[in-house]
């Protein structure tokens, strides 16, 4: 068990379907937009704004790659409500503190996991 009550599950489902609405609304006009190609085109002009405009580009497409990933890991946490292993540490089993998840509601390590796992890196 995760040592969640039954609202605080609910606060949190609806914080990561909160999220990952949001995400999902973004990735849509990203889309719809075409920004998934060229920010910006390309056209002729002086070395620096052709320098400029590849920035432009490379920052929407790692914007873009940063959502993607965030709305990956929303959904793997809204996952975990099916199967009934929210809140548990995929590393070693414990509880995740509810206010942990209140932070970061898509963590997937509890705190001791987490801080090794970053000691690793």
């Amino acid at each position: 068990m995760n040592g969640l009550d039954p609202g605080q599950l609910a606060l949190l489902k609806a914080l990561l379907e909160r999220r990952r609405a949001a995400l999902a609304g973004l990735a849509g006009a990203d889309v719809a937009s075409g920004a998934r190609e060229l920010a910006v085109e390309e056209v002729e002009t002086s070395p620096a704004d052709k320098a400029t405009v590849r920035l432009l580009n490379d920052m929407a497409q790692e914007a873009a790659g940063h959502n993607a990933a965030q709305l990956h890991t929303l959904r793997r946490a809204l996952a975990k409500f099916d199967d009934a292993t929210y809140g548990i540490c995929e590393e070693c089993g414990n509880d995740i503190g509810f206010s942990r998840l209140q932070a970061r509601p898509e963590a997937l390590l509890c705190i001791a996991c987490q801080t090794r796992a970053e000691k690793r890196s």
